[in-house]
């Protein structure tokens, strides 16, 4: 192997090495914080405030309308920051967004998407940016860990009809885990030099004697939540391109970490909740498998970029910065489209036409690999009781999941969520060139680049918004009022018709009693069923989207 192989064997050996000494203890941590019988006195002050009663659990019904009711509180005070915001502290002089600019950012947020059509450090003060978008960081990624957690409680229930308390589920999931390593990772990122400060618009002289404008802001606090609880909005619209962001390949290799952590951790605290350790290291080894095949093939694209310019400087340079190189952009883009993070430390509209298109892949295998914070456990969960019941097709017995009978209803309900997030792109990116109105503003106002790379922009802003990832072509313009609109409506029924059908399904499998196992069982926890698992995965999402990636980044490949 040459020095490139090594280097990238090397760096992913690294994170492997740092997400398996993760694994146990944070998984542990997690499982203890969230099903402790103890209430902390903060917590207790804050469940009388809202009136919740802690010891009480919920049907799945009142579970998923405390969680849309928190979550629409959620949109209308990010909107209103927003749109109020030349009368807030530290607005830096900004005047207040558009109406349809600040109702995509409010759903964009509310929903773990972080979908940005704007530049950010000229669209939006300090005050905004924190008290709005920082907060919804934190608690959009609480809320999906909850679901995730409810949806584990269903299959440890026994005929109890409850999966938990969401009050609860969401105060210890902000409160233990994500504020405290919040904290922790923003002081790693201070170190390495990000920065935090109200300094506003900086003017500096630069060498050749001419004058420069430089933003400040409180980056770190912002930077370190964006990323442990995979939310991805940047503070600048660089991104994590953007050297105050993102300074120095180490800081850049701690980006990965957080991304990753949680999500991988996560089914350790499943296998906890369950009583099963196994049935959690089957899950983190299968989420394993696909990042590690989804890293290499970005990789392997990039660093074999077709063409004389690419040949010269020894892969496809455009788009990415020299202080991380080529294996550190594919790894962390990998990293960031295949959680629901979405953040970049390079522009993925500048890669290869294959490097792009595995970007798009990894978002439309469900992002389940690992996926969001909760929302990658709970979505591979439902791929699982999809193939334990065609394993029982196989074999012609009832099919059995955890010790729950896998019916009609489940399956109904996992086959809803299989299809709600593939309907909503392919409709959003069918209606964008369909309909004559919209097709001509988009045409003329949004997409630079026309042809088969126009439509893949279009393509992946959508699949980008359905799968709640917030990533983009950066070649697309999106501050137009069609995909305001529209990619607003994608982020909104993305987020919240999986959420539903997943409680539906933890109430589900909470009001069933437990089924001994047989001889007829089938066995979840070998790497047959993880097997089985990987295939299920993977020809659901290519029998979906093989026919749409045909006429994007697999067409302009073959030119």
């Amino acid at each position: 192997m040459d020095a490139t192989v090594w280097l990238f064997v090397a760096q992913l050996a690294t994170i492997a090495a740092v997400l398996v000494a993760l694994y146990v203890p944070l998984g542990n941590y997690m499982a203890t914080a969230l099903t402790s019988p103890r209430h902390w006195r903060v917590e207790r002050a804050f469940y009388r405030v809202i009136g919740a009663d802690p010891e009480s659990g919920q049907s799945w019904g009142a579970y998923l309308r405390s969680v849309l009711a928190f979550s629409a509180a959620g949109i209308v005070v990010v909107y209103a920051l927003q749109r109020t915001q030349q009368w807030l502290p530290y607005s830096l002089g900004l005047p207040a967004a558009s109406e349809p600019l600040a109702f995509n950012t409010a759903i964009s947020f509310v929903t773990n998407t972080n979908w940005q059509s704007y530049s950010p450090e000229l669209t939006l003060g300090y005050a905004a940016q924190a008290l709005g978008l920082a907060v919804q960081n934190v608690l959009s990624a609480a809320v999906g860990i909850a679901i995730a957690i409810a949806l584990a409680r269903g299959f440890a229930s026994r005929r109890s009809g409850e999966i938990g308390n969401f009050w609860v589920d969401l105060t210890r999931t902000t409160l233990r885990i994500l504020l405290p390593f919040s904290v922790i990772a923003a002081v790693v990122l201070l170190a390495g030099g990000v920065i935090q400060n109200v300094a506003g618009f900086q003017e500096v002289s630069t060498l050749t004697g001419g004058t420069q404008v430089i933003p400040g802001g409180p980056v770190a606090s912002q930077e370190a939540i964006k990323l442990l609880g995979t939310n991805g909005g940047g503070f600048f619209n660089a991104n994590s391109a953007h050297p105050f962001e993102n300074p120095t390949p180490w800081t850049s290799f701690a980006s990965i970490i957080l991304m990753l952590a949680i999500p991988f951790a996560l089914p350790r605290t499943f296998g906890r909740i369950v009583g099963d350790h196994r049935q959690g290291l089957l899950i983190a080894g299968v989420m394993a498998t696909l990042y590690t095949v989804s890293v290499s093939l970005m990789t392997w694209a990039e660093l074999a970029g077709v063409g004389a310019a690419p040949d010269a400087a020894g892969g496809a340079w455009e788009g990415k910065e020299a202080r991380f190189g080529i294996i550190g952009s594919t790894i962390f883009g990998t990293s960031s489209t295949i959680t629901s993070t979405g953040a970049v430390n390079s522009m993925h509209d500048s890669y290869t036409a294959l490097g792009g298109g595995m970007a798009l892949v990894n978002m439309m295998l469900g992002e389940v690999a690992p996926g969001g914070v909760g929302a990658g456990l709970y979505g591979i969960l439902v791929v699982a009781i999809l193939a334990v019941f065609i394993a029982g097709l196989m074999v012609g017995r009832t099919p059995e999941y955890l010790g729950k009978k896998i019916g009609a209803r489940e399956i109904k309900l996992a086959s809803l969520y299989i299809l709600t997030t593939p309907t909503l792109v392919l409709v959003g990116t069918a209606l964008s060139f369909a309909i004559p109105p919209v097709r001509t503003d988009v045409e003329s106002t949004s997409i630079w680049n026309p042809g088969t790379h126009g439509f893949s922009e279009v393509l992946y802003a959508f699949t980008s918004a359905a799968n709640n990832n917030g990533s983009a072509f950066a070649g697309l313009t999106a501050n137009t009022p069609w995909l305001n609109t529209a990619l607003a409506v994608v982020m909104f029924l993305g987020r919240f018709l999986p959420i539903l059908l997943v409680l539906a399904l933890a109430g589900s499998l909470a009001a069933q009693d437990a089924v001994p196992p047989t001889t007829g069982t089938l066995p979840t926890h070998t790497v047959q069923f993880g097997g089985l698992l990987v295939g299920t995965i993977v020809l659901v999402s290519a029998l979906t989207y093989f026919p749409v990636l045909a006429l994007g980044p697999l067409a302009e490949g073959l030119q």
